[in-house]
């Protein structure tokens, strides 16, 4: 495993043009450090513990999106210069499941299954889509509509 590696760069506006928000540019030297294979990142941003993924720049390079409830938290703002210090996620493809999905998987095993063939990317969209719903009817609301999706096979956010 790399060592960790720690960097200050200006927190920018960015990202893909439909969900704009901010980014770090990860210089070539760290990227280099971390490990040409390294999909996804830990450490701190200012201090304040992160989980983020590297993401492909056009025309080369990577970056780390900065959402704006991780932005309040660790205190930063836009134009601001953050300090970075990171390693390789050693688990890159765990997900952090909020309660009410635990608890509808417990419920629903056959959903649970198919939670799990999903990608890595679809799964922590889904953990983070009913997560960040701020009042819990909406979480738990969220949670029965996806895993009733996930249990017919279905796509976890289509309706059909």
């Amino acid at each position: 495993m790399s060592d960790l590696v720690s960097f200050e760069a200006q927190l920018e506006h960015g990202g893909p043009s439909f969900m704009p928000t901010q980014i770090v540019v990860v210089p070539p030297l760290v990227l280099q450090a971390l490990g040409s294979k390294t999909k996804r990142v830990v450490g701190t941003l200012n201090g304040y513990p992160v989980r983020l993924g590297l993401l492909a720049q056009a025309g080369g390079g990577r970056y780390v999106m900065i959402n704006k409830d991780l932005c309040q938290a660790a205190g930063v703002q836009v134009g601001q210069h953050v300090r970075l210090s990171l390693i390789p996620d050693p688990e890159p493809d765990r997900v952090d499941l909020p309660t009410e999905l635990t608890e509808a998987f417990e419920a629903w095993p056959e959903a649970g299954a198919q939670f799990e063939r999903l990608s890595g990317s679809m799964r922590r969209a889904v953990a983070q889509h009913i997560a960040t719903a701020r009042q819990a009817e909406t979480r738990a609301r969220r949670a029965v509509e996806i895993t009733e999706r996930l249990a017919r096979r279905a796509h976890p956010f289509r309706k059909e």
